[in-house]
């Protein structure tokens, strides 16, 4: 069957920019797994946290945030990045890199961080809070996506690994285990199997790189207060947040180089996630009662692709989007959705350069040339 546009992926990063063109061209979302969303979407630590990713992502986080309010996909949550006195200057250089983009920080103190974080050792006595930080109802926005697009007249076929792809004239072929699909257009939104994507292709060799991200469930003495808020190591070692029932999901902030695969939790990363705990607060750790890890998926320089390859027409990236995916997927669609297109971009997204996320920047370009 001949579509307009063939969206390789269903993770978040796949359903929004469906949800955005369908109503424009005809789409199939071919998925690999049995369902979607099953690697990086389903397994995300699920918050909207506008400095994460560094000060190249927030503009499309921070464009993301009002849509994801208004539309009830947020909790209130807040954020603050913690650190200690040997930490003061990796805290300031941490701040000033956003301050070009206009964004500040909440300076806290000891004692103000006592209060927000029980238990906490008293050299972490430096915090930077972001007030504003919130819960993302991830399985909520994903079906929203994926509903909009069929609701727009998109199809899902799951189950459907890509085999081959192969362009002649101005028509894609896609092989895949379900059967054999064409379209005048590709959208390479395979997170951590878009390079392999791309070289089906015989598209630019982008190198998107796929780590393990691991996050753990702990039954903790006293119990997590539902209010606590997300915290973060300045020094990237860490972060944690209260789960349901008084219990914590806590990261060490892992980003182990791995292949593109159905990933899980190591025993050595959750021992040392629970022993960098153990060095911030004094919470009695009473049981490990869950474990997983996902898939955070960069190009070189931790920047998403968004647009069209240079080397092979018609073949649009839609990768790297780290684990910022989900919190920035409203803007990134809409702009992605306009380059896709070729039409004007959405109000939300007017002041965000493309050029920045384009497949042939610099930084790209030079990482390819020299793989």
């Amino acid at each position: 069957m001949n579509y307009d546009i063939v969206i390789i992926g269903a993770g978040m990063a796949g359903a929004s920019l469906a949800a955005e063109v369908s109503g424009s061209a005809s789409v199939l979302i071919i998925e690999a797994e049995a369902m979607p969303g099953y690697h990086a979407t389903g397994r995300s630590a699920s918050f909207w946290h506008e400095s994460y990713g560094g000060p190249g992502v927030l503009p499309l986080t921070s464009a993301s945030g009002p849509w994801l309010q208004e539309r009830g996909f947020l909790g209130p949550r807040g954020a603050v990045t913690i650190g200690r006195g040997q930490d003061a200057e990796v805290l300031a250089n941490f701040e000033q890199g956003f301050a070009a983009r206009g964004f500040s920080f909440k300076h806290l103190g000891g004692a103000e961080l006592d209060v927000m974080i029980a238990g906490l050792r008293p050299e972490w006595d430096h915090g930077l809070g972001e007030p504003d930080c919130a819960d993302i109802d991830v399985a909520a926005l994903h079906s929203f996506y994926l509903k909009q697009a069929k609701t727009a007249g998109a199809v899902l076929q799951c189950n459907a690994t890509v085999l081959s792809l192969n362009h002649v004239g101005n028509t894609w072929s896609i092989e895949t285990k379900d059967g054999t699909f064409q379209a005048k257009r590709i959208v390479n939104a395979a997170g951590a199997w878009a390079s392999d994507i791309a070289a089906l292709a015989a598209a630019t060799p982008i190198k998107i790189s796929p780590y393990r991200r691991t996050i753990v469930q702990l039954r903790v003495d006293p119990p997590s207060p539902p209010d606590l808020p997300l915290v973060l190591d300045v020094s990237g070692t860490f972060y944690f947040k209260p789960g349901t029932a008084g219990r914590i999901w806590l990261s060490p902030h892992d980003e182990t180089l791995c292949a593109a695969a159905d990933v899980a939790a190591e025993e050595l990363d959750i021992a040392i996630a629970i022993d960098r705990l153990q060095s911030v607060v004094d919470w009695r750790i009473e049981a490990v009662e869950h474990s997983w890890a996902g898939l955070r998926s960069f190009a070189v320089d931790r920047l998403p692709v968004y647009g069209f390859d240079t080397a092979q027409p018609d073949f649009f990236w839609c990768a790297g989007q780290g684990g910022f995916g989900i919190q920035t997927a409203p803007a990134a669609a809409k702009l992605a959705a306009a380059l896709l297109l070729g039409k004007v971009p959405d109000p939300m997204v007017t002041h965000i350069d493309p050029r920045d996320y384009a497949p042939d920047r610099p930084a790209l370009m030079a990482a390819s040339l020299a793989s």
